[in-house]
């Protein structure tokens, strides 16, 4: 038996947070150089194309950046879908012609189908294109001076926003659309908006790989120094939200548990839901929770036509009886994450999570401790009895830990997936306590799929910007569940009802059919489903009509539920729903390699093409057909810095000897130049106005369709 000392030598610390250090900085200096490597090789094709200002250092941005970004996000709840559309304004506060990119998180259930760009008086709407044809259009107009806008996924939850040509004072805004599932569990609802995408770390591993590198550049872009943050207040990166909530049924408990909302009527099933303070820093994930105020639905069934298919939606929570009984004894190996971007806020929640899930062992129970940063530490060799010996030595393990270092997941996982016992009909349950961001989700899929066996992989995001896409696909690959613990009041209510869901017994081998009409039914791999958690169901035929069964075991004993496809009510968004878990088959499909990863690349992008929405095969591209750049003016690219995701501790990121700020504040006659309003008043008033011209101009566009409509044919 392994029996480590709970504490690390000081000077072993120091070491490790100083090759933590060398680590990103190597990173970040490699990944500089293959940005400024693309930046000139596009240089010598655009002569007029100055400098990027990519990543610098250790991609930290100490000075202001000179194009301004503010976010508006209008949402609408119809029934178990939710429609949201995004409005960036970006506004170059400098005397030069600028390109702008900017990264952002968009839940990775979400399907982007639409962009529009509001130039001036202009709308210019979007097309989906493969990515590299995108690529090029948008290079070509920036090149010719031309405005143009492209949006691009860099993850299922990661997309980009590039703005080319934007005029010295110039305000361009670009809008996209999306639709995503509302979730549940056990009768509560709820909708997240991630609002900043935290730092990722890139296992040096892959450095040495060149696609794998170029991976790594599309999820990473500078991070704001807190002090700039702090001296530029809510101008920088500011974000207001408006919900429209019409569930279908009367809401109550309607609560925030991050941001101050305001919560007003607007009908008897309708509220209007805002933030209280009209915007807020985008430094940390919105999430919007709501309950029915009368009985708790079962069920939710949606349909839509398109294009002579039929598409159907189907939410369930089975209805059964679960005899609790006496609890099995259990395997549990629980992985903490103890590295660098845990620092702050989110070492003590997870540390406290930790604790908690200790002091629910048994004496019959067997348990292990795995933590990782950019190394890794086992408690013991092999799974241990929790007597109270082992259980105490486990909690002071944990109590001794601190953040420092990389993220280095894959060897901890592989770790907690080794089963000493596989015949062992018992319950293997593995919990990872982790913000989940790191560049390299691939190998985590991939490592699920292939050793997980009898293994229930079960996610807890810790802290207020946790990378949901690797979370909840880590726990549908294994069979298990993701819970977000946001911040550190949440630990006991959170922890106890995911350790309360794993005592009982769960829906295990369900499967799924239809009797009266033939479906296409997703996701492929149906998983387990644990006490109030409903199953999603998306499907695609001919026809809909008949009977869905959806059946399977509770404990030894069958069960099965049957819902009448008829009572289905329309909604416009299925069909891309569908779609978009479809791609989730095929990725699923990637990482066991039942495919090969350039077929699996084809059927993306056929997806994305046939339903009009992005995925990392496709993009939405928009050019304004007139040139705005003068001849002989050089445009300069800047990435826009991220904020600091809230709760996180910088120096334990990035290390105490990370560089200050250039200067405290800015010099007066920079700060007259590029100062924006400290209220919605600026970059709202500008995507207000653009709202109003898209809405003129759609209805332009639909009065002109219907005149030419009515027009005799010659």
């Amino acid at each position: 038996m392994l029996i480590h000392p709970p504490l690390r030598p000081a000077f072993r610390k120091e070491a490790r947070k100083r090759l933590s250090v060398g680590t990103i900085t190597l990173v970040a200096v490699v990944v500089s150089c293959l940005a400024a490597s693309q930046a000139r090789a596009q240089d010598a094709k655009d002569p007029a194309v100055g400098g990027a200002l990519m990543l610098q250092g250790k991609g930290v941005a100490t000075t202001m950046p000179a194009v301004r970004l503010g976010t508006d996000m209008d949402v609408t709840v119809s029934g178990q879908i939710l429609r949201v559309r995004v409005t960036q304004a970006f506004r170059n506060t400098s005397d030069k012609w600028m390109e702008a990119t900017y990264l952002y998180p968009l839940p990775d259930d979400g399907a982007v189908d639409t962009l529009k760009m509001v130039v001036g008086q202009r709308v210019i709407l979007g097309k989906i294109k493969r990515r590299q044809e995108a690529r090029e259009i948008y290079d070509q107009a920036k090149a010719e001076g031309r405005k143009a806008g492209l949006v691009e996924s860099d993850r299922p939850n990661l997309f980009r926003n590039s703005v080319a040509n934007i005029g010295p004072g110039e305000t361009v805004l670009i809008s996209i659309e999306y639709q995503a599932p509302v979730r549940q569990l056990g009768g509560e609802f709820a909708m997240r908006l991630p609002l900043v995408v935290g730092p990722r770390y890139v296992p040096p591993h892959t450095l040495t790989d060149g696609a794998a590198l170029a991976d790594a550049t599309r999820v990473i872009a500078p991070l704001a120094d807190p002090a700039l943050a702090s001296v530029l207040g809510r101008s920088l990166n500011p974000v207001s939200i408006t919900v429209h909530l019409a569930p279908g049924f009367v809401p109550a408990n309607v609560i925030s548990p991050y941001h101050k909302i305001a919560v007003v009527d607007a009908g008897p099933a309708e509220r209007t839901v805002t933030l209280a303070a009209g915007e807020e820093p985008a430094d940390r994930d919105f999430e919007l929770r709501w309950r029915s105020a009368s009985a708790d639905p079962t069920i939710g069934l949606f349909r839509q036509a398109l294009a002579g298919q039929q598409y159907v939606m189907a939410t369930i929570t089975p209805q059964a009886k679960v005899e609790a009984g006496k609890l099995a004894p259990r395997e549990m190996i629980f992985v903490i994450d103890n590295s660098g971007s845990m620092g702050g806020e989110s070492m003590a929640a997870a540390k406290a999570s930790l604790l908690h899930a200790l002091s629910t062992l048994r004496p019959e129970d067997r348990f292990n401790v795995i933590r990782f940063d950019d190394t890794m530490t086992q408690l013991f060799d092999h799974v241990t009895p929790a007597s109270a010996e082992q259980v105490a030595l486990a909690r002071r393990f944990t109590e001794g830990l601190d953040a420092a270092g990389g993220t280095e997941m894959l060897p901890a996982l592989k770790a907690a997936l080794v089963d000493d016992n596989p015949d062992d009909p018992g319950l293997r349950q593995v919990v990872f306590l982790t913000d989940g961001d790191l560049s390299n989700e691939k190998e985590m899929m991939a490592e699920i799929a292939a050793h997980a066996d009898r293994s229930r992989v079960f996610m807890v995001g810790i802290g207020s910007a946790p990378n949901n896409f690797l979370m909840r696909r880590m726990a549908e690959t294994g069979r298990g569940t993701y819970t977000n613990i946001g911040d550190g009041g949440e630990v006991m209510a959170k922890m106890t009802a995911l350790l309360n869901r794993l005592t009982a017994p769960a829906v295990r081998e369900l499967a799924a059919r239809v009797e009266g009409s033939a479906l296409s039914l997703t996701p492929a791999r149906l998983p387990d489903l644990y006490a109030g958690e409903p199953l999603v169901l998306l499907g695609k035929g001919d026809r809909i009509e008949g009977k869905l069964v959806v059946s399977g075991k509770i404990g030894d004993k069958p069960w099965s539920q049957t819902v009448d496809l008829d009572r289905a009510t329309d909604s416009p968004s299925v069909a891309r729903l569908w779609a978009n878990r479809r791609i989730g088959d095929v990725e699923a499909q990637r990482w066991s390699g039942q495919i090969e990863s350039e077929a699996a690349d084809d059927a993306i992008a056929e997806l994305g093409l046939t339903y009009n929405i992005v995925t990392t095969q496709t993009s939405l591209v928009a050019v304004d057909e007139t040139p705005a750049r003068p001849e002989g003016a050089r445009l300069t690219r800047e990435d826009l810095p991220l904020l600091l995701p809230k709760g996180w501790d910088f120096d334990r990121l990035l290390g105490k000897d990370a560089p200050a700020p250039a200067a405290s504040a800015p010099p007066p006659e920079q700060e007259q130049q590029m100062d924006l309003p400290q209220t919605a008043t600026g970059f709202l008033g500008a995507i207000y106005r653009g709202l109003a011209l898209l809405g003129l101009g759609l209805a332009g566009l639909a009065a002109s369709r219907r005149r030419r409509a009515a027009e005799p044919r010659s």
